[in-house]
């Protein structure tokens, strides 16, 4: 029976040691990726699209306001009133339409990145399964120190797992 237990405690620490252990680098996987690309320029262009209506908005609002001021010494007082109100309902309209669309844009750059990160998760689970790896961790997580010697890096094989150079 000590037997047993001397050449379990002995056996035990060369199991440790025989555990695989793997790195990547996930920014530099989802930069190369096609998919990165083509959810930057559509948020890119949606962003163009909401600037190019806040302007419009902010040129009616400077064109009103103008408009406003040039005449306001001859108004009586309820078109006064009235042109004052419009004024302040185009402002907040200005402001919710800006709020609005960075909420969209943030919303937009989650889906699209939500969608990339699960495709990278799925390639890093299955070189992580086919190389036998206890843990794959990414080294853009903030991990203070990978062990090159101890760890490899995978970073080749889940560009290569997604189609990537």
């Amino acid at each position: 029976m000590k037997k047993l237990i001397l050449t379990l405690l002995v056996a035990l620490p060369m199991s440790v040691f025989a555990q695989k252990f793997a790195h990547f680098n996930s920014a530099e996987i989802i930069q190369a990726m096609p998919e990165y690309t083509a959810a930057q320029t559509e948020m890119q262009n949606q962003g163009k699209q909401y600037e190019e209506e806040l302007k419009r908005m902010q040129d009616e609002l400077r064109t009103k306001a103008e408009e406003y001021q040039k005449n306001e010494a001859t108004m009586v007082d309820a078109v006064k009133q009235r042109r004052m109100q419009e004024l302040e309902d185009l402002n907040q309209r200005l402001e919710q339409y800006y709020q609005t669309s960075q909420q969209e844009l943030q919303k937009l750059q989650q889906t699209k990145l939500a969608e990339i990160t699960e495709k990278v998760q799925k390639a890093v689970k299955e070189v992580g399964v086919a190389g036998g790896y206890v843990y794959i961790m990414d080294v853009t997580a903030g991990i203070p120190y990978i062990s090159d010697t101890l760890s490899t890096d995978v970073t080749s094989q889940v560009k290569t797992k997604l189609g990537l150079k």
